[in-house]
């Protein structure tokens, strides 16, 4: 589903100096804000409070786009992200993105959504005809998608698969032991089904998910699910310290040092995965344009 949200307040920045973010409002910044607006797309980079967001509109020039509407039918206590009844559904929003991808001249992309449980294909179609008109007038830009699970169902998983994005992103987002208090209606056991069955549809795709650390889990409970990726051929990971969005959601239970963030990378790098993103500061879609060249460089190896 979405990347994780977050939110860096004074007090934990004080407390924890490596949350410290830099705010810029540089011309990229404000060029990207007004194309969003008058294209009328959504970002998840606004609409879950990603602390990134000026590292990537301003320095990186780079956005992930949030499709299907801004309103999610779950409501995880990790998210941001508004919750009820989704009403929008907007066949041309796909050529929206894509014409937005030309304009910021974009290399790789990432195109994620709200979970659409109100539509029998969870949204796969739109995420297919997305991807479509991104590589129609964007040929060399690859194409990152991060979708929910679509509700289990598998043959809209192959619709979606079909389409082949460069890189299939579903987030697990926390230990097994912590998914049923994270999330809403996903569960750790379909997430993992999820990511195999996309690996088993087309192999040559890299597939990749995030957990956010700091809701409770212990170390060896982050091993285990780094075991349970690599058991479903999950290629990349990325790990980022999870900072509730405001009183009303999971409270933090423990800030990770930037030490312990650099050794949860070796031990991931060290069962397997072709790349690892770890940090404070890292969401799912953190550099996503270095993952893909390393998880493509791997590939070449192998």
């Amino acid at each position: 589903m979405k990347d994780s949200n977050t939110k860096v307040t004074k007090s934990n920045r004080e407390s924890h100096p490596w949350l410290k973010i830099k705010l810029n409002t540089n011309e990229n910044y404000r060029g990207l804000k007004k194309m969003v607006r008058e294209k009328k797309l959504h970002t998840v980079c606004e609409e879950a409070r990603c602390p990134n967001l000026h590292e990537c509109w301003a320095v990186r020039k780079t956005a992930t786009f949030m499709i299907l509407g801004d309103i999610c039918t779950r409501a995880c206590r990790f998210c941001a992200v508004k919750t009820g009844l989704p009403t929008e559904l907007d066949w041309e929003e796909p050529v929206r993105v894509a014409q937005s991808v030309k304009e910021m001249g974009l290399q790789h992309v990432v195109v994620t959504s709200v979970a659409r449980d109100d539509l029998q294909d969870g949204g796969a179609a739109i995420f297919a005809e997305t991807i479509k008109e991104i590589r129609k007038i964007n040929p060399i830009t690859s194409v990152e998608v991060l979708p929910s699970d679509l509700g289990g169902d598998f043959e809209s998983l192959k619709v979606l698969m079909d389409a082949r994005p460069d890189i299939l992103n579903h987030n697990i987002e926390t230990v097994k032991r912590l998914s049923n208090k994270v999330r809403a209606k996903a569960t750790y056991e379909r997430s993992l089904e999820f990511l195999r069955r996309a690996k088993e549809l087309q192999p040559e795709i890299p597939t990749k998910s995030s957990i956010m650390v700091g809701l409770g889990e212990t170390k060896e409970e982050i091993m285990e699910a780094m075991d349970d990726l690599r058991a479903n051929n999950v290629d990349i990971l990325t790990i980022g310290q999870y900072l509730k969005p405001s009183k009303d959601y999971l409270p933090v239970e423990k800030y990770y040092h930037p030490d312990e963030f650099a050794e949860l990378k070796e031990i991931a790098l060290a069962k397997g995965f072709s790349h690892c993103e770890s940090g404070p500061l890292v969401r799912s879609s953190y550099h996503a344009d270095e993952q893909v060249r390393s998880a493509q460089k791997n590939h070449q190896v192998l």
